[in-house]
């Protein structure tokens, strides 16, 4: 067994086996600093290369060319040709113009974004949490104080969001509290969006939606199109089953749409439904997901219009996919099951950090050469060539790549470790924890509440690159970087402004 799987919390280890639950190791993420592979570091420059090539040759091409063209003058075409040649030059030169001007790859922008605040009659404090539990009668004693401890320690704080239907006595999980539950966050966040970018729902070209457990027919897509009475030749995707890791692979789909549809938009939904996941049964490992999932929606306006510049907020930057699903281990470790007794739930198996970890390092190891100074990945380089058998290889500082991280709020114990292997200041993660306080676990939709959180603390200046970081079942791993093209004032409407 190696290192990485050894290093196991004793704290966790000991609670564990005192109450007598079956989760009893919880391995911690693996020593970024003890290994690089260079497998993703080679991948990470080949995505490199395959990017800036084109930005390189290209301009070199036509700076030599229009040097030699700005030679010439009016008078030089008055004199020297004679009428049509002078017009057939003049249009040769407005044609490479266009060519250039087209030629060029098309940004992706990011108008504004919604994260959807429930109404205060859905929040639930943690032990009313487990009031209601118990009153349900679903639960055992044994998993009542189950779900207690890990609530103490989860790190989620006293004014989530739950829908409490979901606390009803022998309660059974259905289509109707699902599409209920669904319809009021993602209305309610698209709502906000239209209103803050002035968009028209008839202007939008593309539409993507991520729900991992809750697919509906017709599809939540569809419900959003007749609700919002979008176009009828819209472009809709609906995306299910790809964990809280989804968002930013609807990011990356639009991306991909939008390159194939220029001057367009594309509405980007993310969320999951509390209600249809709920697990009403006895054992731990399905019990966990029922104390950090929490309701919550993202809608995001993309555009790919090139005067959009000029008003949008962030531009996209990069985005790195890792998929570990070609491991077992990594494969089965989230995943939905019935238990003995027939009731669904997401069983989360106790490798899940380490299992996370690995994922994690082979992102950002990815990601590195792609955001890193070069004089950072010159430093990596030169310790990896001259570096002694026994010493560790130079770990890049990835605090020179980015002004602020935005990694999925999923617990209080994953995110310290993030931040230990990582080397991540308080301030890096203020925005992941004091998500995870406030709204709790909302699935792929948490890395856009942490991005509000920044904006209504006005963190965000004009140049500064800010890193999501999302995990998922599969097991996956993403990461999506933004670039911010204006100072973000604190915005007028956002989840974080109380209610007076």
């Amino acid at each position: 067994m190696s290192k990485e799987s050894e290093d196991f919390s004793t704290e966790i280890v000991q609670s564990s086996v005192e109450n007598s639950f079956s989760v009893k190791v919880r391995p911690r993420l693996p020593d970024f600093l003890s290994s690089v592979n260079l497998k993703y570091v080679k991948l990470g420059y080949g995505y490199l290369i395959n990017h800036r090539l084109y930005l390189l040759l290209v301009p070199l091409l036509f700076s030599a060319l229009f040097a030699h063209i700005g030679k010439f003058t009016l008078e030089d075409l008055y004199n020297k040709y004679e009428l049509t040649e002078a017009l057939f030059i003049l249009g040769l030169m407005c044609l490479m113009l266009y060519l250039l001007v087209h030629s060029t790859p098309r940004s992706t922008y990011v108008l504004d974004f919604a994260c959807f605040r429930p109404p205060n009659q859905y929040k639930v404090s943690k032990a009313e949490f487990i009031e209601l539990a118990r009153k349900s009668g679903n639960f055992s004693d044994a998993a009542l104080e189950f779900q207690a401890r890990v609530l103490k320690k989860s790190g989620i704080g006293n004014e989530t969001y739950m829908p409490k239907g979901i606390f009803r006595p022998s309660y059974l999980t259905s289509l109707n509290d699902g599409r209920e539950e669904v319809s009021m966050v993602i209305f309610g966040a698209i709502k906000d969006l239209l209103a803050a970018t002035k968009v028209k729902a008839k202007d939008i070209k593309i539409l993507v939606v991520n729900c991992g457990i809750l697919n509906t027919t017709p599809s939540i897509s569809s419900m959003i199109v007749n609700h919002f009475k979008l176009r009828h030749d819209i472009q809709t995707f609906n995306l299910g089953g790809m964990g809280c890791a989804a968002g930013i692979i609807a990011i990356d789909l639009a991306k991909d749409l939008l390159d194939a549809y220029p001057n367009s938009y594309a509405l980007v939904v993310s969320t999951e439904s509390v209600s249809y996941s709920w697990y009403t049964g006895n054992d731990t490992d399905m019990l966990i997901p029922n104390c950090f999932f929490r309701m919550g929606a993202a809608a995001i306006m993309l555009s790919n219009f090139r005067f959009d510049r000029w008003r949008a907020k962030y531009e996209l930057k990069q985005l790195v996919r890792t998929h570990k699903g070609v491991d077992n281990r990594s494969f089965k470790s989230i995943h939905q099951r019935e238990d003995s007794e027939g009731k669904k739930g997401l069983s989360i198996s106790k490798d899940i950090i380490e299992i996370g970890g690995h994922a994690l390092k082979a992102n950002i190891t990815t990601l590195g050469p792609l955001m890193l100074p070069v004089s950072e990945q010159l430093h990596f380089f030169t310790n990896l060539l001259f570096k002694k058998n026994k010493t560790k290889p130079h770990i890049p500082d990835y605090k020179l790549a980015f002004e602020h991280v935005c990694i999925l709020a999923t617990s209080k114990k994953v995110l310290d470790e993030i931040q230990k292997n990582l080397e991540l200041t308080e301030e890096y993660m203020e925005a992941s924890r004091k998500t995870l306080e406030r709204f709790g676990n909302t699935s792929s939709s948490s890395i856009w509440y942490e991005l509000a959180y920044l904006e209504f603390n006005s963190r965000i200046n004009k140049g500064d690159r800010i890193c999501q970081i999302a995990f998922g079942s599969g097991f996956k791993c993403n990461s999506v970087v933004w670039k911010s093209l204006r100072n973000v004032k604190r915005p007028n409407k956002s989840p974080w402004i109380e209610d007076e």
